[in-house]
Parts: structure tokens; sequence; C-alpha cells
């Protein structure tokens, strides 16, 4: 489970980032030898990759399933590659949402599963290949940017217009993976989810693309007026709290856990007891609910949320650029 702290945040005034300086000094190192000894081996089918430069959230996942929309729609066969953070299997394995849980594959798997086939793999080269002799003709590598083993065919970077770069520094002092220069530099293009006003440093003349989280118009109809006791266990809670709001949800309550918060069955009881106690449902997001026990999940409401490009033809005329075939 994971928190940002909030001394990562632009504006910190906290003195920890100066005290863990040398620490992310040391990480910078090993990062760029990282980088500058990987090999990345050449791909039997085109790679997409998908991810960001700052740990915890930032819409990588909705934004790699929003791109495997677009290559359905142009008659692809989109397979998704993803480490399986927080899973047991290494693979690579295809996820399998009927007998997999999250605690074989991590969340975003079984999300990406509900959409297009998805393999896990910890040797990402190793899972294309599979998807590739699967029947893939392309694949949207999720979180891959620090991926260095994996060969591109392009490279698609995530921002939080809320959160940006944080305060700019690198890992533990900032949330930072690596450092901005590099990673825009291998970045093909930028997508900006939100309309937030995070400063941002200069992203060159690469693509950049608008797009925002849009609530499920079922769910809005759903929770329109009711009152919630909203938990969410991602790397910004408040970002789904702000979407049940925009639902027209009434939130009694707010329950902000770390991001891929396990949850088990006491939990889950405490929460479902605390709302009923307030006259309320408990409401929680699609990533969240994954986490979930099967049993459980008929007792919890969801919220889903799906990704809109600003200008979706841009970003099919993108793929289509980088992928000749499409």
């Amino acid at each position: 489970m994971f928190k940002a702290p909030a001394f990562w945040a632009a504006g910190s005034a906290s003195v920890w980032p100066l005290l863990l300086g040398p620490l992310a000094t040391l990480y910078g190192l090993g990062n760029r030898l990282n980088r500058a000894f990987a090999t990345a081996p050449e791909n039997p089918i085109p790679v997409i990759s998908v991810g960001n430069l700052v740990a915890g959230g930032a819409g990588k996942t909705p934004v790699a399933l929003a791109l495997a929309g677009l290559l359905q729609k142009a008659g692809q066969r989109p397979h998704f590659v993803s480490r399986g953070y927080g899973g047991k299997l290494t693979g690579p394995v295809r996820v399998d949402p009927k007998a997999h849980r999250a605690s074989d594959t991590g969340d975003e798997p079984l999300l990406l599963a509900e959409v297009a086939p998805t393999w896990i793999g910890r040797d990402r080269p190793q899972a294309v290949t599979a998807a590739a002799k699967a029947g893939a003709s392309c694949i949207v590598a999720d979180d891959a940017h620090q991926t260095y083993r994996l060969r591109r065919t392009a490279s698609i970077l995530v921002v939080d217009s809320d959160y940006g770069f944080g305060n700019g520094r690198l890992l533990p002092a900032g949330p930072l993976r690596e450092e901005i220069a590099a990673g825009l530099a291998r970045s093909d293009a930028i997508v900006i989810l939100g309309d937030g006003t995070a400063p941002l440093p200069d992203l060159g003349a690469k693509p950049v693309f608008r797009a925002r989280l849009v609530p499920h118009p079922e769910d809005v109809h759903h929770l329109q007026g009711k009152r919630v006791l909203a938990f969410a266990g991602i790397a910004r809670p408040e970002k789904f709290f702000s979407s049940l709001e925009q639902a027209g949800a009434i939130i009694a309550g707010r329950r902000p856990f770390p991001d891929h918060m396990a949850y088990d069955e006491d939990l889950i009881m405490r929460l479902v007891e605390d709302a009923h106690a307030q006259k309320a449902v408990p409401v929680t997001t699609a990533k969240d609910l994954v986490r979930f026990p099967p049993e459980a999940r008929p007792m919890v409401e969801c919220l889903r949320v799906t990704l809109r490009f600003d200008d979706e033809s841009a970003v099919a005329r993108f793929l289509t650029e980088r992928l000749p075939h499409v």
C-alpha cells in the first residue's frame, strides 16, 4: 500500500525534501545507470507505452483503456501488458477475471481485462511475445515508461493537471521516478488529465492531448441525490470524492485509504455499518471494488469513470502516424 506524503506536493514548506536530498541523489544515479545499461529486444508487434513520471496515480490506466478502445475502432486487436503491481503472479500469464483475484494480478489488470486480453509479466518483453503468439496485433503497455527493457513504438506520458510533477524532486525527497527532462525526452506525446493549474515545465513541440474523467451515466443516475459514505484506496482519493459530488451524490462521510489498499472482511463490514449508521450507502471506485472478495462486492455501490479526449480525432491521427497499419 502507498500513500504519497504531503511534502511531495508543489509549494510544501517541509524540510523533508532537503533532508532526503542525498537519498534522492543516489536514487537518481541508480535510475540513470539502469537506463544506460538496459537492453531492449525487438518486439514482434508494435508497443504503445503509457506511463507517468510520478509515483502514484496520474490516470495511466484510464488512458490505456481509452487508447485500446480507439485501436479496436480502427480494426486492431490490442492486448494489454502489465507488470501486475501488487499481485503474486510473475507471468507471463493471461489474466482471467473469473479465476484471478487482485492478490494474483494486482487491481489494474482486472480492469484492463474487461476491455481487451491482458497479460501479466514481470519480464514485459516476454509478455509481449506471449500476447503476439495469442493473436494480438499491437500492445498497450500500462505503466511502462520506466521499463527500460521494453522497446516502444510510441511512448505516451500522462500528467495529472492538479498535481503536475509535485515538488520536482526525485524519490524519496519528492514523487519523481526519474528526472523530468529525461522522462519528457523519451515521450512522443503528452496527455494532460483534467483542468487543474499545477505548474508544468515547457513540454516542447510534441503533441499534447487534453482529457478528462467522466462518471458513467448509469451510475450518475443511480447515485444522484443519494447520501453516500465514500471511500477509496487510490493515489488521490479526493479526485474520487470530487467526482461523486459532480455526479450529484450527497457525501455523508469520506474515508481515504492508501493506494492499492487490501480490503479484508472486517474492514468492509465496518464501512458498511458506518454507512448504515449515517443513513447512507457505501460507495467506492471500480479499482477498489476488484480488490474485494467477490461475495462482498454486492454490499457496496460503485462509481465508474471513463476517459474522454477533448479531441479524439487528433489522438487517432497520432496513432495512425506511429502505427502506419492502423
